[in-house]
């Protein structure tokens, strides 16, 4: 029994500091990490979001290249020089493919999707969904935005009716949610007038992170192999949009049915049946790739719409919703971009369309200047998918390490960026974009695995906010705060708590 407990004690210790010392023999600055959490308590129970802690830890080691970190017994590192995650990102894909993001597929249905899906699977679905994304087809999407632009301007009209107070970021995701039931579903959602519309209820389930969620995805970072046998998802929300999507499939008889829709899109690439191309994780014993293939069945055609839905919304509404954010503390900026919009729309006959969004060279300027500021996303994530020696520094990583390159603090760098809590449009200009460093700007990420939809993301935010613009003003209303509050217990993207209060007012013409 004595040796039993001793080997039980053995086994654990060694568990808990068998990487302890991983990043000490590599020479690599990292904080002391405490036994089975490694360096990361704060974010376990939920006190500290990743993009903060890797915020913290950027500023803290100035002068490295990179900073390690344990999330529980996994290392990782915390990529500062743009030039590594040039490599990273790009020049060495292939030995950082995965985003690490992926839980069991045959639990939680809904992560075969783009997003969250790693490996040759990834590799097929990217292959035969980016021709879904041409120029072409966003013109074709775009008099459904259109449809949804006008009516985020009539709410806008009931909200000034009742004093002009509101929640901009409710608002802007309602937009986005109306937005993705006609692109993405060919259905209207009626979530731009109605708050508790059946998606945007859905849409708030899906980055309401409950203690329950957190403290599971805790347990994983510090037991990866929970990964395999616990789930996540509601099951009701991985239901409800599998029903819809099912339902809808069937009205078009799993055809496209001339709507131009993302749903048409997807149909129209399910009808060319398997998907086939090189491996991106199997070589032949001369070094080439294997040939490798998939099935684009209904359970991937329902994950595609399901991150279609998902990534749509949330990065689109906080995105403008900020934006409207930093020009109500800026209203000289506010004014300039609003002549630029009404200059535009003469034009175009005081109508939005697709070549007017196109000339609003001063909104679109403000609206990567927030996504500088404050990106959906506020970290990128990758694992080493084989032996890697990184060529600056002579450090050798293994498979299975953890990398996080941490946008929202290269983004808000000064050296960077010159005073980067500044809210100033012009540093957009063609002229300021060449001289800085690439790799320093990546709201969208970069690379093979950068996001599929960020022109049809931007094309729509920027609709959005013209709509908005053209008609009203937005100021600071009597509950807003200039520095938003961060919502901590978010990961993966970045959330604020107590949502963005401004007043919007008619504007005299």
């Amino acid at each position: 029994m004595i040796l039993l407990i001793l080997i039980l004690f053995v086994t654990i210790y060694y568990y808990i500091n068998r990487t302890r010392n991983y990043w000490a023999k590599r020479n690599v600055k990292h904080e002391t990490p405490i036994p089975l959490f490694g360096n990361h308590l704060v974010n376990f129970f939920g006190l500290k979001s990743m993009g903060c802690i890797a915020s913290d830890l950027y500023n803290k080691y100035p002068d490295e290249k990179v900073v390690g970190y344990f999330r529980g017994p996994t290392p990782e590192l915390i990529i500062r020089d743009p030039e590594i995650a040039r490599h990273i990102l790009n020049l060495d894909f292939v030995n950082f493919y995965p985003r690490g993001l992926a839980r069991n597929e045959k639990k939680e249905l809904l992560l075969k999707n783009l997003f969250h899906t790693d490996g040759d699977s990834w590799k097929l679905l990217r292959q035969r969904i980016t021709p879904a994304f041409t120029t072409a087809k966003l013109k074709a999407m775009f008099p459904l935005i259109i449809i949804c632009a006008e009516k985020l301007q009539r709410s806008g009209e009931a909200i000034v009716a009742k004093g002009g107070e509101c929640d901009i970021r409710e608002l802007m995701a309602r937009f986005s949610t109306e937005f993705i039931g006609a692109c993405g579903f060919g259905i209207e959602m009626d979530a731009i007038n109605n708050e508790n519309s059946v998606f945007r209820r859905l849409g708030k389930r899906m980055f309401d992170r409950s203690l329950k969620e957190m403290f599971l995805t805790g347990l994983w970072d510090i037991f990866p192999g929970l990964r395999k046998s616990l789930r996540l998802m509601e099951k009701k929300v991985e239901n409800a949009l599998a029903d819809i999507s099912i339902k809808i499939f069937e009205q078009r008889n799993y055809k496209p049915s001339g709507r131009n829709d993302f749903v048409d899109l997807l149909l129209e690439l399910a009808v060319n049946g398997k998907i086939v191309g090189d491996s991106i994780e199997h070589r032949n014993p001369d070094g080439s790739p294997k040939e490798t293939e998939m099935e684009m069945d209904l359970q991937c055609l329902v994950a595609q719409v399901f991150v279609f839905f998902a990534a749509g919304f949330e990065t689109s509404s906080s995105a403008t919703s900020y934006t409207l954010h930093e020009l109500a503390f800026n209203p000289e900026v506010q004014i300039e971009i609003q002549d630029e919009i009404d200059q535009v729309l003469l034009k175009y006959d005081n109508k939005l369309c697709y070549d007017a969004i196109a000339e609003m060279s001063l909104l679109d300027m403000a609206l990567k200047e927030s996504l500088r500021i404050f990106p959906p996303l506020g970290n990128l994530q990758r694992v080493c998918a084989s032996k890697y020696t990184i060529p600056q520094l002579d450090i050798t990583l293994d498979p299975g390490v953890k990398i996080l390159i941490p946008i929202q603090a290269i983004q808000t760098d000064g050296q960077y960026f010159p005073n980067p809590s500044e809210f100033r449009p012009e540093r957009f200009t063609a002229e300021e974009v060449n001289a800085r460093p690439h790799y320093v700007y990546m709201p969208f990420g970069e690379g093979p695995r950068a996001c599929i939809g960020a022109r049809l993301g931007q094309m729509q935010s920027l609709a959005g906010l013209a709509a908005i613009l053209h008609k009203f003003s937005v100021e600071p209303a009597e509950k807003t705060q200039r520095k938003l509050r961060l919502n901590h217990r978010l990961n993966v993207v970045q959330g604020v708590v107590d949502g963005i209060p401004l007043r919007l007012k008619l504007r005299n013409k």
